[in-house]
């Protein structure tokens, strides 16, 4: 089962995490199983210092999985390997009916572009043409995607599950 994938995507302190957790949630309420995938620019810790995982990693393991009977997360190093690829990251994924992509700005995925009009930083670039929808914090003039309230999920969601063709 090829992955239905959605992006959000927009310019720092945009709105994008809030906008995707109110996703999350709607999707949820349809029934749907939703995932996510993060993006980021920035060095991140996911085990922190002090923790047996943390003191693993250290050590040198290039993989650290991490197992209770409520979760488990696989901790993996790159180390000077470049970033996985897009496809590959989606590819260790678990099927769901759709996976929420944070940030890839690049990615294939087609995105809704989340923008805080009072910032005046205009649209992203959309050369590509995934952009297919806005989701603004007030209304945006002169637009040719369609425009959405940003914290409007539920009308968001609709217009994304007819896109995607989410049952």
């Amino acid at each position: 089962m090829k992955q239905k994938l959605i992006g959000v995507t927009g310019y720092k302190n945009s709105g994008k995490t809030t906008l995707v957790e109110k996703l999350v949630h709607a999707f949820k309420a349809r029934g749907l199983v939703v995932s996510t995938v993060k993006h980021t620019h920035h060095p991140f810790e996911i085990d922190h210092e002090g923790r047996d995982s943390y003191r693993h990693r250290k050590a040198g393991a290039r993989e650290i999985a991490i197992i209770n009977r409520l979760r488990w997360a696989i901790v993996h190093e790159n180390g000077e390997h470049d970033e996985p690829e897009f496809d590959e990251i989606i590819a260790k994924m678990q099927p769901c009916d759709l996976v929420i992509v944070e940030g890839y700005k690049t990615g294939p995925q087609p995105k809704i572009e989340v923008r805080d009009v009072a910032s005046g930083r205009g649209a992203l670039d959309n050369d590509d043409g995934t952009i297919i929808a806005v989701a603004a914090s007030e209304p945006v003039k002169d637009e040719k995607l369609p425009v959405f309230m940003r914290d409007d999920a539920l009308e968001l969601a609709e217009f994304i599950a007819e896109k995607l063709e989410l049952s």
